[in-house]
């Protein structure tokens, strides 16, 4: 009999940022509000089942807009038996990753990097390539 496979071809239609700041999550979304003037809210954790790996449970925080959304995910979360797990591990580095999907193109990249690059509690903000990471499909949380 002849097998079958299913290929899933998925679109990264959105920008990524990179944060540095080892700050709590809510301190996180708390500060990327009051930089940006955006209202981030914390919504339900976001849950990755790897088939090898225990579950990883990220923190996030959205804002829902009309033609896409603005999200924050905490990279770092710590399994059951206090072991460190990464969302997107080859990115060990970076803190938080803010993920912008605008299809109306109202959202300017560049000066969001340079709002959070103004903040002290913010080390570094750096502009991610999704195309370049091996664990993209870590960053789909729909």
């Amino acid at each position: 009999m002849k097998k079958s496979k299913l290929q899933v071809i998925h679109e990264y239609e959105f920008d990524l940022i990179g944060l540095v700041a080892p700050i709590k999550d809510y301190k996180m979304a708390w500060l990327i509000n009051k930089s940006l003037g955006i209202q981030l809210s914390k919504t339900k954790d976001y849950e990755v089942d790897f088939i090898n790996k225990p579950r990883l449970i990220i923190s996030q925080f959205i804002l829902e807009k009309e033609h896409g959304f603005i999200q924050l995910l905490k990279n770092k979360a710590f399994s059951p038996l206090h072991q460190a797990l990464y969302l997107v591990p080859e990115l060990k580095s970076i803190d938080y990753f803010l993920v912008l999907q605008d299809y109306t193109f109202e959202l300017n990249i560049n000066d969001y990097i340079e709002e959070l690059s103004e903040n002290p509690l913010i080390q570094n903000v750096v502009r991610l390539d999704v195309s370049k990471l091996k664990s993209k499909e870590n960053l789909l949380t729909y």
